[in-house]
């Protein structure tokens, strides 16, 4: 009597990296993911799993958004049925985030697709397999907050120094001359405007004759008159360091 022969399952490969750093080597991180996935659905070639060609790589972006070009893709054809085994390197790569993830999981079953970490077993049809991945996930989503969490808290310090972390530069101020030097100095020309700006504020004591009688400054910064002078009167860069 012969056998059945084994349904087919259609693997795909994803592959993400955070960072763009790297990505324009030869042999880049993605490629690297994307090698170990290819041998691991080889070895599971006897169970019918077939390697789909079409290559799903989202380089530069961040785990924490499904608003990712190669996901979007990848997830409209397990729409169409096109895809039975998604193959990641690990978890994370797919989602950092818990509840992308529980909507991500519920997407596939509704379309009977199922997903598989290489370096990572899970079952996710027991519910054993569910809860840890559910931890995995946990601890990522964490770590990822836990990181931006730390990185405020070095701007923020960093600002309290006097630092200058980036971002546009406030009309009076430009960017030092000295490139190892991580501050703000007094733009000549430009702090002129703010100086006259404050004056003309002192003299009148009210925003809006501000807004008509100041319009030539407010040409100059290119700024809109009214949530510019409101910043302008709140600014502590302004009223610790006047230019």
């Amino acid at each position: 009597m012969n056998a059945m022969p084994r349904q087919k399952i259609r693997a795909a490969i994803y592959t993400r990296k955070s960072r763009e750093e790297g990505l324009e080597q030869e042999f880049n991180s993605l490629d690297a993911q994307h090698e170990a996935c290819a041998a691991y659905i080889a070895s599971q070639r006897h169970e019918g799993w077939k390697h789909l060609k079409a290559r799903y790589d989202d380089g530069g972006v961040s785990g924490g958004t499904m608003n990712r070009p190669a996901l979007i893709r990848l997830l409209e054809d397990v729409d169409s049925g096109l895809v039975d085994m998604i193959v990641v390197y690990k978890i994370d790569r797919l989602t950092r985030s818990l509840a992308d993830f529980a909507k991500l999981i519920d997407r596939l079953e509704a379309k009977g697709c199922s997903f598989v970490s290489v370096t990572q077993s899970f079952n996710t049809s027991t519910s054993m397999g569910r809860l840890t991945l559910n931890v995995l996930l946990s601890f990522a989503q964490f770590e990822r907050e836990v990181t931006a969490e730390r990185i405020r808290d070095k701007i923020a310090a960093s600002k309290k120094k006097g630092m200058w972390m980036g971002g546009r530069v406030p009309w009076g101020y430009a960017i030092h001359s000295d490139p190892k030097v991580q501050s703000l100095e007094v733009h000549s020309e430009h702090a002129e405007d703010i100086r006259q700006i404050f004056d003309l504020y002192e003299e009148l004591e009210c925003l809006s004759q501000l807004k008509q009688r100041g319009r030539w400054a407010m040409a100059r910064t290119q700024l809109q008159p009214g949530p510019y002078l409101q910043n302008l009167d709140q600014s502590n860069l302004y009223r610790e360091s006047p230019p």
